[in-house]
């Protein structure tokens, strides 16, 4: 899981505007970094332009997912990562950024700013932070940590499984048994899983 970019952009008309974005292009050669980004800053204006305002929306790009949200005062955050990121945690991200950018620069500078002009500084952060969605939004982490649980109890289940499968041949080895107990045994066990949940 990555992500490869973060930006704020203003939906003007009828050109959207780069106010600011940050960057994670190590994973492409040192060649090719420069005409990475150039394609992300474009798809990203591109995808802003022609989303309406008020939307939220992935665009599936190859191997990458671009996903948007366009507010209503026309300030649009875009986050471009691989497939494999969860969606969730990019609109979380998207959001947060955006209220964040919305308080911290003033609304009068949105149509005519540029990433020059922009101080907003904490975009990078916000994209190494984010790099790990287990780390950074706790929903990731807690779902995480139930299909951990879940691992381990279904193992936990198994070796239940297996010890009563080995207590039903103790109980029928056993002499010491009676009949009648050994039949309350069975039955019991019947009962028992007819009621199993796997």
């Amino acid at each position: 899981m990555k992500l490869y970019s973060l930006s704020v952009l203003y939906k003007g008309e009828p050109k959207a505007v780069l106010l600011k974005a940050a960057y994670d292009v190590s994973s492409f050669s040192f060649f090719q970094r420069s005409s990475v980004q150039e394609f992300m800053t474009f798809t990203s204006q591109l995808i802003v332009e022609r989303s309406v305002k008020g939307s939220r929306a992935s665009v599936k790009e190859q191997e990458y997912l671009c996903h948007v949200c366009v507010r209503n005062d026309s300030l649009a955050g875009v986050v471009i990562a691989d497939s494999e990121y969860p969606s969730r945690v990019a609109f979380t991200l998207l959001e947060k950024v955006l209220d964040e950018f919305s308080k911290q620069v003033d609304r009068i500078d949105w149509p005519v700013g540029s990433p020059a002009t922009i101080h907003y500084t904490a975009l990078d952060d916000h994209l190494s932070k984010y790099q790990n969605p287990r780390d950074a939004d706790p929903m990731t982490k807690v779902q995480a940590e139930l299909d951990e649980t879940k691992i381990i109890l279904h193992n936990t289940m198994e070796s239940l499984l297996e010890r009563g499968e080995k207590l039903d041949d103790l109980v029928s080895k056993s002499e010491v048994l009676g009949t009648q107990s050994k039949a309350f045994y069975k039955t019991a066990r019947k009962q028992n899983s007819c009621c199993a949940i796997m």
